[in-house]
C-alpha cells in the first residue's frame, strides 16, 4: 500500500555519485549503468503516487566531532579530496534526482547505515511505513547495511536491482544475487514504476 510504503535514496549526493565525487569510480558506475537516472525516476513516480521520499545523506561536520574512526572505510573519508562536509554542495542531493518539500532528508555523521543511530527509525514508525524500498548506493557497504537493518527492525525491504549500483559491477551483481536475495524482495524500476502507476479505487 502506498500509505504504508516509503521510497529510501541512500547517499544519492554530489559528493558521492555526482560529477565531483570523492569516489569517481563509484560515481561513474551509478551514472553508466543508468541507476542514477532510474533513482531520479522512482522518485519522481513516489512523488506522483503520494509516497514519502526520505534521502538519507551522509556526511561530517568540518571538525569532524561525531565522526567514527573505527573502520578504514570511516578513517579513509577522512583523507578524500571531496569530503562530505555537512552545509556545502557535497551533501545535497545528486541531479537528477527531484526533491520536493514534501520529501525528508536524514543526516549522519556516524556509521555505515542510515538506519542506525539516526532517528530514521522512529520517522518511519510514525509515518507508518512497512515496506521500505531502497535504492543508492553502495551496493558494497551502505546498500546491504541497510537492507539487514530495515529486516532486522521488522520492515520489509524492497530492493529495485537496478537502481543501486557498487562497484566492480560483478560484485553488484553477485551481492544481490548470494546476499540480498535472502533478505529483501527483489524488483526492479520498471516493475515497481508499473505498480506506482496503477490508479487508486475511490473508497
Amino acid at each position: 500500500m502506498p500509505s504504508e510504503t516509503v521510497l529510501l535514496t541512500v547517499e544519492c549526493q554530489r559528493g558521492v555519485i555526482g560529477p565531483d565525487s570523492a569516489l569517481p569510480e563509484l560515481a561513474a558506475a551509478a551514472r553508466t549503468s543508468g541507476v542514477l537516472a532510474r533513482v531520479a525516476r522512482l522518485v519522481a513516480a513516489a512523488h506522483t503516487a503520494d509516497i514519502q521520499v526520505v534521502h538519507a545523506v551522509a556526511e561530517r561536520r568540518p571538525d569532524g566531532r561525531g565522526a567514527g574512526r573505527n573502520a578504514p572505510l570511516l578513517r579513509a573519508a577522512e583523507r578524500l579530496p571531496v569530503r562530505q562536509l555537512t552545509g556545502t554542495t557535497a551533501v545535497r542531493v545528486a541531479d537528477p534526482i527531484p526533491v520536493t518539500d514534501a520529501d525528508l532528508v536524514v543526516r549522519r555523521l556516524h556509521g555505515l547505515s542510515p538506519l542506525a543511530g539516526t532517528g530514521l527509525d522512529a520517522l518511519l514508525r510514525n509515518l507508518g511505513c512497512r515496506t521500505l524500498v531502497i535504492t543508492g548506493v553502495s551496493a558494497n557497504v551502505a546498500i546491504p547495511n541497510t537492507v539487514f537493518d530495515a529486516v532486522n527492525l521488522g520492515y520489509t525491504a524492497v530492493v529495485p536491482t537496478d537502481a543501486i549500483a557498487g562497484v566492480p559491477a560483478d560484485y553488484t551483481a553477485a551481492m544481490i544475487r548470494h546476499t540480498l536475495a535472502l533478505v529483501a524482495a527483489l524488483t526492479t524500476t520498471e516493475d515497481l514504476l508499473r505498480e506506482w502507476r496503477v490508479p487508486r479505487r475511490k473508497g
